[in-house]
């Protein structure tokens, strides 16, 4: 069974971090890209980041570029997301995703069931 689970999420505040991990299942990581999403209440689910199969291409946001790091370990079947300098406005649900290479529009072929993150005093 084709699986993605996070983990890592969590409430901190302003200026913290969190490091979320994601476990794949069912499938050979790399053969392909992952993303992170997110989503917050009232908003759309947005882009954070992509790494390539290989690890040595990643891409971020511009709200997130300098705070985030994308990585993975595809011999354990990991990808992670550290999270550094958190904000309020990072408060969502974070999805990691397989999906196409990241230079093209994501098209996702498997979501994980999410990880809150809240960033509050």
């Amino acid at each position: 069974q084709v699986q993605l689970v996070e983990s890592g999420g969590g409430l901190v505040q302003p200026g913290g971090s969190l490091r979320l991990s994601c476990v794949a299942s069912g499938f050979t990581l790399d053969y392909y890209a992952i993303g992170w999403f997110r989503q917050a209440p009232g908003k759309e689910r947005e882009g954070v980041s992509c790494i390539n199969r290989s690890g040595n291409s990643t891409y971020y946001a511009d709200s997130v570029k300098g705070r985030f790091t994308i990585s993975r370990d595809n011999a354990k079947g990991m990808a992670y997301l550290q999270m550094n300098s958190l904000k309020p406005e990072d408060t969502a649900v974070y999805y990691c995703a397989r999906r196409n290479p990241c230079d093209y529009d994501p098209y996702i072929l498997t979501w994980g069931q999410g990880t809150q993150v809240t960033v509050s005093s």
